[in-house]
């Protein structure tokens, strides 16, 4: 079976290689000569683990391949997947620019049937968007070609998406032709021997669900941390909270964490898109509303919380443990760290950072606005406090004998991983979100 994969960022690359690690001929395109001709060199433009393995593995198989040529791309295939960008409009709305490209450029080159399938993340209506452009293209060249079109939204985490790809725990497939789905059947059944469904539905409900299920997560995420700042108006922990309320099987005990907020490509951008969706709807999403209101709040707590302490930050120097949005990726898109770096830096304050993976995107993205360090105890030599920003594992266990090298005996765990009693009876002043603390 051979298909094309348009998109070689994180959602092509990655499922274009899972496809082909079960044996599937994948032809990956994209418009971007630079990133091809890396790939095709074995070169990895994201950080993801395991994924430059899976990638050399199968080119050396030849189930594998890279090109900037859509026409090379589509031939012999019998489907093609639609991974661009839909990065957001002013207002929010995803941007369909680049899907609807490849859309009319399908339109142009295809000589036999071919199933189109929506992979990025996009609106309702947008697979009838995707069916116009072809069928205008097609009737331009005076061609009759039949063809499917179908929605597959993808579910992967950052740090986590090759097991995600290649166990997943739904797939989901909206269309409504029998040939599509006979397709996405063979195409996926190496993936649900685990017992896991395919789980079939109309185009505009597959379309919604990938919105529905990012903002069901970000509105966790925000909920704790609206509980977060509560506990510690009335003295409360929101951890003891967590584990009380994560013990019903109905809330479950994942996405109940207080932190500095969600960032990433996905939260960030798709609950904008799905507000100004129901927006053009005439429909108000007013929890989703307060979601997003809360986490760019929450994003400022550290800031808040030092301001508190210190009072003036001018002339003050911190040391930031993480800058990625979360752990195991390089990715820093809506990254927690990057609002606290702008609001420290313009209260003249200094900043050394350390990250395990992300500092040359940090230095892409800020440049010399702060300083870095090449290991984590680097970091924090005469800072005046600890900014604890992302929950890395290798920051877990504290080096205490290597804290000495700070001014001051001063944590802010953005990440509640710390124990406030243990770093206290070492006489460390520590600062968690929502935690409760002896005075």
């Amino acid at each position: 079976m051979k298909i094309t994969m348009v998109g070689t960022g994180y959602v092509g690359l990655v499922s274009g290689t899972c496809f082909a690690e079960v044996g599937v001929n994948v032809s990956c395109v994209d418009i971007d000569v630079e990133k091809i001709n890396k790939l095709n060199k074995g070169i990895i433009p994201i950080w993801e683990p395991g994924l430059e393995t899976l990638v050399k593995r199968n080119v050396e198989k030849n189930r594998l391949s890279f090109t900037t040529s859509l026409k090379e791309g589509l031939k012999e295939s019998e489907a093609i997947f639609i991974a661009v960008g839909t990065p957001p409009d002013e207002d929010g709305s995803a941007d369909l620019q680049y899907v609807l490209d490849v859309a009319r450029e399908t339109g142009k080159l295809m000589e036999n049937y071919l199933l189109i399938i929506t992979k990025s993340t996009v609106p309702i209506g947008t697979a009838e968007k995707v069916r116009k452009a072809i069928s205008e293209e097609l009737k331009k060249r005076d061609k009759d070609i039949p063809f499917d079109v179908a929605s597959n939204p993808e579910f992967l985490k950052e740090g986590d998406a090759i097991n995600d790809a290649m166990h997943p725990d739904r797939i989901v497939v909206g269309t409504d032709a029998e040939k599509a789905k006979q397709i996405m059947n063979r195409l996926y059944k190496p993936f649900v021997l685990n017992g896991h469904p395919v789980i079939f539905m109309d185009i505009p409900s597959a379309e919604l669900t990938k919105y529905a299920a990012n903002a069901m997560l970000a509105t966790k995420i925000s909920f704790m941390n609206d509980m977060a700042n509560f506990c510690e108006k009335v003295g409360a922990d929101i951890n003891a909270v967590r584990r009380g309320i994560g013990s019903d099987r109905r809330i479950g005990k994942y996405f109940i964490y207080a932190g500095t907020g969600y960032g990433g490509s996905c939260f960030p951008k798709d609950v904008k898109a799905v507000i100004n969706s129901a927006d053009e709807h005439n429909h108000n999403l007013e929890i989703l509303k307060a979601v997003e209101n809360v986490n760019e709040r929450q994003k400022e707590s550290l800031f808040h919380k030092a301001k508190a302490h210190f009072g003036d930050l001018k002339g003050k120097h911190f040391a930031m443990w993480g800058l990625a949005f979360k752990p195991n990726t390089d990715d820093m898109r809506e990254a927690p760290a990057l609002k606290l770096i702008d609001l420290f830096t313009n209260a003249g304050a200094t900043i050394t950072a350390y990250d395990p993976v992300a500092m040359d995107e940090c230095k892409r993205r800020v440049g010399n606005k702060i300083f870095y360090a090449k290991k984590a105890y680097d970091a924090i030599d005469k800072a005046d406090a600890l900014l604890l920003v992302t929950e890395w594992s290798e920051f877990r266990v504290l080096n205490y004998p290597n804290l000495e090298k700070m001014n001051n005996k001063l944590i802010f765990d953005g990440r509640n991983i710390y124990d406030p009693e243990e770093l206290q009876a070492k006489g460390y002043t520590y600062v968690g979100i929502g935690r409760r603390t002896k005075k």
